[in-house]
């Protein structure tokens, strides 16, 4: 009798959007695989990627939008594997920073199905490499805190972050999914020691050509706009060079503005 066809799912990290920033790794996946079941924050630049012969399908779950429940989607991977399939599992950035990894692998797991994790980059470091500083800036950070601004609904006990422990001086931190309510984040941040002239950067979309970012201090947060997603946000001294240059970008656009306007006269 001949022994069941198992196939094999590749839990990929599609980096922060910039196509050339896809693992060696994860683009040879994208090659060869059979069936492609992708977040919605994968971009359309990467998703052209791959052949015409596989099959794609977005799993995405977002903004309390749900097509498809998690269990769902491990449902499809253990299914797709069971045919005797090569499945990647495409999710934004890296797989292991809040993107559900250890609830997929569990899964698979228990249904005998085999898999492996490829690491991607992701976003936060993508924002710190886009700024160009170190989020480990020696003279200033000894450590990075990462941590979700959008608590999980399944655990009521992520649901108040306590900042007090983490809004350390040689800390920087890094917040994914920061939302739009900086006013409440600020205040948060404030009434947990950090001081008010620390600097903090959001950036929108990092590495790709949309990428957008605003730079100001912890006191002046309520100012940020809100930008699309994905964005993430930096907080740390380590960040005064981005600051820095920021000013110095505004004061020669403001200086070709003005040349421009006697120009024109």
């Amino acid at each position: 009798m001949a022994g069941v066809l198992t196939g094999k799912v590749y839990l990929a990290g599609a980096g922060p959007g910039e196509p050339e920033l896809l693992t060696v790794k994860a683009r040879a996946l994208l090659d060869r695989a059979d069936v492609v079941l992708h977040d919605d924050l994968v971009p359309a630049e990467i998703i052209s990627l791959i052949p015409p012969r596989t099959e794609i399908v977005n799993v995405g779950k977002r903004s309390g939008l749900k097509k498809i429940t998690q269990k769902e989607i491990n449902e499809r991977m253990i299914a797709l594997a069971k045919r005797g399939l090569q499945v990647v599992r495409l999710k934004s950035g890296d797989p292991a920073i809040f993107g559900r990894l250890a609830e997929e692998t569990d899964a698979l797991e228990a249904a005998g199905i085999p898999f492996e994790v490829v690491p991607g980059i992701t976003a936060g470091i993508a924002a710190a490499a886009s700024l160009r500083v170190s989020l480990t800036d020696r003279r200033s950070s000894s450590r990075v805190v990462i941590v979700s601004g959008h608590p999980s609904a399944e655990n009521e006990s992520h649901e108040k972050i306590d900042w007090k422990d983490l809004v350390k001086p040689e800390s920087t931190l890094v917040i994914y999914m920061p939302g739009h309510n900086f006013s409440h984040l600020r205040e948060e941040l404030l009434a947990a020691g950090l001081a008010s002239d620390v600097p903090a950067v959001i950036v929108s979309q990092a590495s790709t050509p949309r990428q957008r970012q605003h730079c100001a201090t912890v006191g002046e947060m309520h100012k940020f706009p809100s930008l699309p997603a994905p964005a993430i946000l930096l907080i740390g001294r380590s960040l005064e060079r981005a600051h820095e240059r920021s000013s110095a970008e505004n004061l020669s656009l403001a200086s070709d503005e003005a040349d421009l306007v006697i120009s024109s006269r």
